[in-house]
């Protein structure tokens, strides 16, 4: 039999059971996609009860594999959003969305009481976000559902929602309260005191540390299961634990997440205002992050060429790159081009480039991708300036186009920039937080393979 961790990675898309073995490689895996549901106002949410019957299932599942020691388990999931449970660890309420629309009478009472919000986002170190501020779901059970809140024992983050199903101990996690919650004060590095003031803090449960676990029975043995981990600082993990060297993470996907633990400055009002937060890693340490919708945009762009051009969207991921074709740059200030200053916009100036300017579909796609990385440039800089990082390393979608990829190396001469590949990266954070409890051999060295991609000496044209 093999020893393995098992982890249940838990996106808001695909439920994935994963088992990796001592040498941290993925020896096994099931996904599964759960149909959605409503709540009590119609809003899309998790299904909470498919989901805790998909969780009884994968132990089941576990217990019945001969191939296969399980020597532990953990769980990492998608954050923002509360489990509201009672004393005997039942769910009240639906598992609203953090896309539910958010009441603005409530949001303006609760900024005129605690604010002013420039203030209390910079104490906690999150933009101000509605739902996506899982303080302010609290909020708003107090406020318009105080009979529920009545029988609340815990507001448990899902991931630790999902470990007390496993081991029936119910916990909060530093990784989830630190992550666009408002919960947390990053200076006092404890709950703010709104918090307090609502009198919320008797609805926590203990915080346990990252590496921390209580015994759970899978197989009839008794093994350590960890307390759940929120994907972001999970997917950190890997990262932390291989590089000697300090390092960004762009994370690529349908948000593009630049990830910096080495930048302990303060965030300034105006990186709040331009997307940048701070999460806190398994470690309790401050990660300065910022924010790019360029993923989604990548994808609804790459829908409006293949419309225009009447070609098959996919061909559009097979284009080379090509340094001969005339790009414009709509964002850079002073006409310095892909080498000089950028100024910060929410979303790159393709969506108001005719395609009728462009040769052809692989011309409109080279401009594309140059002016998401324009825009990616200015986003990644509000938190990789002024620190001591000099490697940035490119994971998810985005780190197998080699259009991006070169055009990011190039517009940033000053940075080495990979491409990483780490199987299942957020899973095996998960994994290796609990490595002393269950792993008696090294960490492995390789667990990222990279590529090094150095900036062409001839840039792409460039008329400003």
């Amino acid at each position: 039999m093999e020893r393995v961790i098992a982890i249940l990675d838990i996106g808001k898309t695909n439920k994935k059971l994963l088992l990796f073995n001592e040498q941290y490689r993925l020896v096994h895996e099931l996904a599964e996609t759960l149909p959605e549901t409503v709540d009590e106002d119609g809003d899309t949410c998790e299904d909470l009860a498919l989901l805790q019957n998909w969780v009884v299932q994968r132990i089941n599942y576990l217990q019945q594999q001969a191939r296969f020691e399980v020597a532990a388990i953990n769980v990492t999931t998608y954050g923002a959003s509360l489990v509201y449970i009672n004393d005997k660890h039942e769910p009240l309420t639906p598992l609203y969305n953090y896309l539910k629309p958010y009441p603005a009478h409530l949001e303006h009472n609760f900024f005129n009481t605690y604010g002013p919000a420039n203030t209390l986002c910079s104490q906690t170190a999150s933009p101000a976000l509605a739902s996506l501020n899982a303080g302010l779901q609290l909020y708003r059970l107090k406020h318009q559902q105080p009979d529920v809140l009545a029988q609340v024992k815990y507001a448990l983050h899902l991931p630790q929602y999902v470990a007390m199903l496993i081991h029936g101990h119910a916990a909060a996690d530093i990784t989830s309260i630190g992550c666009h919650t408002l919960f947390w004060h990053f200076e006092q590095n404890q709950y703010h005191a709104w918090v307090h003031a609502e009198l919320l803090t008797q609805y926590m449960a203990p915080i346990q540390p990252g590496h921390a676990f209580a015994l759970a029975t899978v197989g009839g043995k008794r093994i350590p299961a960890g307390f759940g981990l929120h994907d972001s600082s999970a997917a950190l993990i890997p990262y932390l634990a291989s590089m000697e060297q300090p390092f960004a993470l762009l994370s690529t996907g349908t948000w593009c997440i630049t990830l910096n633990p080495f930048n302990s400055y303060p965030l300034t009002e105006q990186q709040l205002a331009q997307d940048c937060l701070c999460y806190l890693s398994w470690q309790g340490t401050s990660v300065k992050a910022s924010r790019l919708f360029a993923g989604f945009e990548h994808q609804q762009q790459c829908k409006r060429i293949a419309a225009f051009y009447g070609i098959d969207e996919q061909i559009l991921y097979t284009v080379a790159y090509n340094d001969n074709w005339p790009l414009e740059a709509g964002q850079p200030e002073n006409g310095k081009g892909v080498s000089g200053a950028y100024k910060w916009a929410p979303a790159s100036a393709f969506a108001e480039r005719s395609l009728s300017s462009f040769v052809n579909a692989e011309h409109a796609y080279h401009q594309l991708i140059f002016d998401l990385v324009i825009t990616q440039v200015a986003s990644s800089l509000l938190v990789l300036q002024h620190t001591a990082v000099e490697n940035l390393y490119v994971d998810g979608g985005f780190s197998h186009n080699e259009i991006y990829m070169q055009m990011l190396a190039n517009a940033l001469p000053g940075y080495k920039v990979y491409a990483a590949n780490v199987a299942q990266a957020t899973a095996l954070g998960a994994a290796l937080a609990l490595h002393q409890h269950w792993n008696k051999s090294s960490i492995p060295l390789q667990l990222i393979t990279t590529t090094l991609y150095n900036p062409k000496e001839k840039l792409p044209a460039i008329n400003c």
